[in-house]
């Protein structure tokens, strides 16, 4: 058996797909590269790459906030005009929510590069640490 076959056929298929879809001409070229080099299963990779470079160009800035409950209306508005207040004039605020309970309480921020850990979880890990260090 021929070892490119199930990848052509695989190529053949997502380039199916892809012409119904009438994408752009580059697009599509880019969709062929990557069925060339077996790197299809990438493909989630380059097109959430793409809006992260779009959303930059746009001068959205994404903010992850995750907490151990969610948000009410009030207090996620509250927060949203605390983070707006980290931006440079013409940038927008993207808020992206998580709810993780394994937090215990307070949250997590991600914005940007920058990283800021206000969790319960994080103390407690902390003073745990302390704790088990100390010759008592």
């Amino acid at each position: 058996p021929d070892p490119t076959e199930n990848a052509n056929r695989k190529k053949t298929a997502f380039q199916s797909v892809v012409n119904k879809l009438s994408y752009s001409k580059v697009t599509q070229n880019l969709f062929d590269t990557m069925a060339d080099n077996g790197r299809l299963s990438r493909l989630t990779d380059v097109i959430n790459l793409y809006l992260e470079l779009m959303s930059a160009h746009r001068g959205e800035v994404i903010c992850k906030v995750t907490t151990a409950k969610a948000l009410d209306a009030n207090t996620s508005k509250e927060l949203n005009g605390i983070l707006e207040g980290f931006l440079q004039k013409g940038q927008k605020l993207h808020l992206q929510t998580e709810v993780d309970p394994s937090l215990v309480g307070g949250m997590t921020v991600t914005i940007g590069d920058k990283f800021i850990d206000m969790s319960l979880k994080s103390k407690i890990k902390h003073y745990t640490g302390i704790l088990k260090s100390a010759s008592i």
